[in-house]
């Protein structure tokens, strides 16, 4: 008798574990403009966006959307493509994991401040390539056979799919096929094929997803700004994704007018010569205003784990800072109060290495020994907003020369990539911050061999 009964229950618990667990929000929908739908339907402004929806732009669709770390995320007419994941873990980045799927058409993408944190987990995938970041901004179109990306700002790495680089992993894929991708190589482009090992190199031309699908007027030009409005022009401001707001101050000027006054005398009395008194003006004293001084927004950095056995200095977050920069090893801070830094718009300036700490990883065994940085270089040029910089890594015996270029903000932070052609060894990933009081720290990463990586810290001054 208890068989029959048991049945359906079995059944109905059967059921409820071949349901999979809900899909995480990855973002909203800032701006959609023609045909365009998430999952077979129209999309609507506001509108959620869950990982694993399909999105899908006709002839003159349009999709922006706002991660939820503050990226961005546009699709272009004709395209299809999906966030397969978005999981971002604000707390321990190592743990956060993204990955966009572009099927067909053109894309851009912008990092988020996740993605900033942890560009070793996020993975942008096309039918044949694999794209990782340095912090970038770019652009790629695809269909089942070629794939091409640009660089607006930042660096990517690409990589076909074979061997060890698998539609299904994660992070970028390194090794002797992947190329690697700078904003400062303008007109330039990466394509791979399918039949093809390793990315060629080429000039954008009529090959650039620019021109395969040309973005909107109102499209953000640089950093992430924010949802276009009706009517945005060509060459308008960049877009906000909040709505601006105008104030204006009023000041009340009070004014004191006094008069003198005389006194008359006797006309009947004696003739007496008064005694000349001369007239002292009566000036108001001005109140002194002392402005106190405020000191540039501090920097610095620690460790935020054990390495080598050098115990942990630090946490990833500290309180009354902003995180910056985060690598295997260190972490590095920027105070919120302070004097903001502001960059020149000319000129260069070249530092000198005066501090540095480097722990090499070998990452069969997992284990970390210490390294030494010497003939440390670092050049930044205001006018063009790029710095370049290099450093010798010595560990046990051995000498390896590093190189990275990159952008400058103009609030002082630094990002840079790998140089290109390097294949993804002995180059370096750059986070730093330039501070008020002319020096500049910043973290770097990289790639020694097959197995060994390097993160270090390093303190420049003038």
């Amino acid at each position: 008798m208890l068989r029959p009964l048991l049945r359906p229950l079995l059944a109905s618990f059967a059921i409820l574990l071949a349901v999979p667990a809900l899909a995480a929000e990855a973002g909203k929908v800032i701006f959609v403009a023609g045909a365009a739908k998430i999952d077979g339907k129209p999309v609507a402004l506001n509108a959620a966006v869950q990982e694993g929806e399909l999105l899908v732009t006709g002839a003159a669709g349009y999709i922006y959307i706002k991660t939820i770390d503050n990226g961005m995320f546009i699709l272009r007419p004709n395209s299809q493509a999906r966030i397969a994941s978005y999981h971002v873990d604000a707390a321990n980045p190592a743990n956060t994991r993204i990955k966009l799927e572009l099927l067909s058409g053109v894309a851009r993408s912008q990092s988020g401040e996740a993605v900033k944190l942890a560009r070793q987990n996020f993975r942008f995938n096309t039918p044949v390539a694999a794209i990782g970041v340095r912090g970038t901004d770019f652009t790629v179109f695809t269909d089942q056979e070629v794939s091409r990306v640009a660089v607006l700002s930042g660096g990517i790495t690409m990589s076909g799919f074979g061997g060890g680089c698998r539609p299904e992993g994660s992070g970028p894929c390194e090794g002797g096929a992947a190329r690697e991708l700078s904003a400062t190589q303008r007109g330039q482009l990466l394509q791979i094929q399918r039949s093809q090992a390793a990315p060629q190199l080429l000039q954008s031309g009529s090959l650039s997803p620019d021109v395969v699908a040309p973005p909107r007027p109102d499209e953000p030009t640089g950093k992430l700004g924010s949802a276009p409005s009706a009517g945005a022009s060509v060459g308008s401001a960049e877009p906000s994704l909040d709505p601006r707001k105008s104030n204006s101050l009023q000041q009340i000027v009070a004014s004191q007018a006094g008069g003198d006054k005389t006194a008359g005398g006797d006309k009947n009395a004696e003739a007496v010569v008064p005694p000349v008194v001369p007239v002292v003006p009566v000036v108001p004293v001005e109140p002194v205003v002392v402005v106190p001084v405020v000191p540039p927004r501090a920097v610095n950095w620690g460790r935020w784990q054990t390495v080598a056995g050098v115990a942990a200095n630090s946490t990833l977050g500290q309180a009354g800072s902003d995180r910056l920069a985060l690598n295997d090893a260190f972490v590095l801070f920027r105070a919120k109060e302070g004097t903001q830094y502001v960059t020149p718009e000319h000129g260069s300036i070249g530092f000198n290495l005066t501090q540095s700490e480097a722990y090499v990883r070998n990452q069969t065994t997992q284990v970390s020994t210490l390294a030494g940085v010497e003939n440390g270089k670092l050049l930044v040029d205001f006018d063009k907003a790029l710095f370049t910089t290099s450093l010798d890594l010595l560990t046990q015996g051995e000498r390896f020369t590093f190189k990275s270029t990159g952008e400058v903000a103009k609030d002082g932070q630094l990002y840079g990539g790998a140089v290109l052609g390097s294949g993804g060894l002995n180059t370096m990933n750059v986070n730093g911050v330039l501070s008020g009081k002319g020096d500049a720290t910043y973290l770097f990463q990289g790639r020694l061999d097959a197995v060994r990586t390097v993160s270090g810290v390093t303190y420049w001054t003038k």
